[in-house]
């Protein structure tokens, strides 16, 4: 979900995201993975943008991850192997608060090689970096405050003088999630418009993919049910827990579990 979000964010407002990394708030298009490698290397949240004479690289983390180091040297000689007259600038973004020392290495070392890359702690960064730009606006909750809660109210604030419908409720519904990092649910719908965020594409699929996975975890339990009935009939007539195992795939463990609770009853 998070994921989602961040590569959502980067994609619409490339050149907020340019202004905020690169200092200057250049238009960027897309880059696939594909196009530097037949086999994507997997990320949290892998975005590569590019002009005509840069690469923007980053990595949005919502865990440490000791891989990162090699993953971005990985990624620079793919972009030099592409497109060698190109000058690429990397970034790993930390989301979530940690006291891991892997969110403070921002080196691959290797014999007579090293690679350095740049590393963005966002709790770390001051809030004032996140108010100026609308496609910045939902990190700004994660940014070095005391008070997250006072901060969302004045991203709210932001958000409520966007005139664009469609960008105030894509960036009204990034907040909402990414601000679930550190406050609760109950705030966040309190402080910010559900009628605005519900006209966001990025939103709906959110709630689309949430609602799957509802779908296929009832699907999961009812299938459970289903076994447990039957077993517990099967139980009724005496029949080995051996060969009830075998009909329905419950282990031994499981029917004897059963057999207590029917006992209880």
């Amino acid at each position: 979900m998070f994921d989602n979000i961040c590569k959502f964010l980067a994609e619409n407002f490339s050149s907020d995201f340019a202004n905020w990394l690169l200092g200057e708030p250049i238009n960027l298009t897309e880059l696939s993975p594909k196009e530097l490698s037949l086999e994507p290397i997997r990320a949290d949240a892998l975005i590569l943008l590019q002009s005509d004479d840069k690469i923007l690289h980053i990595e949005f983390q919502t865990q440490p991850d000791p891989k990162i180091p090699f993953r971005m040297i990985d990624y620079r000689l793919r972009g030099y192997r592409r497109f060698p007259e190109k000058e690429m600038h990397q970034f790993v973004i930390y989301l979530n608060r940690t006291n891991s020392e892997l969110v403070y290495q921002n080196s691959f070392t290797l014999t007579r090689t090293r690679h350095e890359f740049e590393i963005i702690r966002l709790w770390e960064q001051p809030a004032e970096i996140f108010l100026e730009n609308p496609g910045l606006l939902p990190f700004a909750v994660l940014s070095n405050t005391l008070n997250p809660e006072n901060l969302l109210n004045q991203v709210a604030s932001e958000i409520n003088e966007i005139s664009d419908n469609r960008t105030q409720s894509n960036v009204a519904a990034s907040t909402a999630i990414l601000a679930g990092l550190v406050l609760n649910k109950d705030l966040i719908k309190r402080i910010l418009r559900s009628d605005i965020m519900r006209e966001s594409p990025i939103y709906q699929e959110i709630l689309q993919e949430g609602e799957e996975k509802g779908k296929a975890q009832g699907r999961a339990e009812g299938k459970a049910e289903g076994k447990a009935e039957v077993a517990i009939n099967l139980l009724n007539t005496g029949m080995a827990l051996e060969d009830i195992s075998r009909l329905t795939g419950l282990s031994i463990e499981e029917l004897r579990v059963l057999q207590r609770e029917r006992g209880e009853q």
